[in-house]
């Protein structure tokens, strides 16, 4: 690591960030003698970004730690087109209200990791729509079609997979790559910008960016990815059974966040800590070293770290506190999920399989049902043997709530509201 001489290219190198850059040696050398300007582009497909978001996030975190200036560009304009890399079938194309409500609603999840302002190293967010909406076709098309060749475009990883697999590119998507070339073209010319950064599946659109800049600017400019991230058995990172953990208090809990975490497979602790958290490399050697129990020590750490940083450290330790309360001490912390039903639908009763539904821990009857039939299921920590049994007023605790779990990890309150 002591062979790099900026802190930038050491930091990502050491800690799994890297995974191709188009000349690394010469990016380390210029950001060892200057403010490096770089961004990465999210496109605004919901109204929060995922944990599948925060490796870029992290790299654009790094990047400012270590002095430089990161641009998160949202795609306020190439979200109306859709990018195909990485997908079997075309995205949903979503109206333009919808657009700019789920950018309005994604902006806030950057101040908690960047620092934006007028400083040389402050981040800035950038709108392509600001560039792309006013293009005009033909004039566009005369000026840097000449430089793209369909050739070159269809052995890009994106477009192949899907041609291979027969499934159908739309001409729309096809110009997805030609916008994102052109957006890097733009924040140079605008902001001085010397570099895009994204996950692998990105590379060939960066490629494109970094080439159109030379040919069209004389620009050098470079290009650099991270690895696309599975966890240890192969699941899609941000993923869970029960939908996308989200990075929005909106959308999902800070103790589910925290939950998520703690959830981490041994074989992915350190290099979650690594990626996620800002601990030091020593410090993350000495836990991921832990075996047996004690490696769950890591873990709650990985997880109080991650939850931090996006929720801030008091809901991060709420969320630890309540994890405590009800895994360790067979309590019911504060930060579970709860949901309120009326009175008059305790005092009649309400079935165990429909008041699973009801808390969220079940996605159907059928698979409340099954839960229940599987020994799956307890109601203030005694198992449910007859999905039938009617849930009343009598099963309320001392505090007015009643504490579901389905399995050992899954918990929620339900209480009268």
């Amino acid at each position: 690591m002591s062979d790099y001489q900026s802190d930038f290219v050491r930091t990502i190198v050491e800690r799994g960030f890297l995974h191709q850059c188009t000349d690394l040696d010469a990016l380390d050398a210029l950001a060892a003698k200057k403010v490096v300007t770089a961004y990465i582009g999210f496109d605004c497909t919901a109204p929060s970004l995922h944990a599948g978001s925060l490796m870029p996030i992290m790299l654009l975190r790094w990047l400012q730690k270590t002095g430089h200036r990161p641009i998160v560009l949202m795609g306020g304009g190439t979200t109306k087109v859709g990018d195909p890399s990485g997908k079997d079938e075309s995205r949903q194309i979503l109206t333009e209200d919808k657009i700019n409500e789920n950018l309005t609603s994604i902006k806030s999840i950057f101040s908690r990791y960047l620092d934006f302002g007028d400083g040389a190293s402050d981040a800035l967010m950038a709108n392509n729509a600001d560039w792309l909406d006013d293009l005009q076709y033909i004039p566009f098309l005369r000026e840097y079609g000449p430089h793209f060749t369909i050739n070159r475009m269809l052995t890009f990883d994106s477009v192949k997979t899907r041609l291979e697999r027969e499934h159908p590119l739309t001409f729309l998507e096809f110009n997805y790559m030609i916008l994102q070339a052109y957006d890097f073209l733009e924040l140079a010319r605008r902001y001085g910008c010397d570099m895009q950064m994204g996950g692998s599946d990105q590379w060939g659109n960066i490629i494109n960016g970094v080439e159109l800049g030379r040919r069209t600017d004389g620009t050098s400019l470079y290009g650099l990815t991270s690895p696309l991230l599975t966890t240890a058995s192969g699941a899609k990172m941000g993923k869970t059974a029960d939908g996308a953990v989200w990075l929005s208090s909106d959308q999902l809990s800070a103790y589910n966040f925290w939950q998520y975490w703690r959830n981490t497979e041994d074989a992915d602790v350190g290099r979650f800590l690594r990626l996620f958290t800002e601990l030091p490399i020593a410090e993350i050697e000495r836990l991921e070293a832990l075996d047996g129990a004690e490696i769950n020590e890591a873990k709650k750490i990985l997880a109080l770290e991650a939850t931090t940083l996006c929720h801030g450290a008091e809901a991060a330790r709420n969320a630890a506190a309540t994890a405590e309360e009800t895994f360790e001490k067979g309590g019911a912390g504060n930060d579970l999920p709860s949901t309120e039903v009326s009175e008059d639908a305790l005092r009649a009763g309400i079935p165990a399989f429909e008041i699973f539904c009801i808390a969220g821990l079940c996605k159907s009857n059928g698979e409340a049902r099954r839960l229940i039939k599987g020994q799956g299921a307890r109601l203030n920590d005694q198992p449910v043997s007859d999905e039938t049994r009617a849930v009343t007023l009598d099963d309320l605790d001392a505090s007015g709530a009643i504490k579901l779990s389905a399995g050992k990890k899954r918990h929620a309150m339900v209480r009268v509201g």
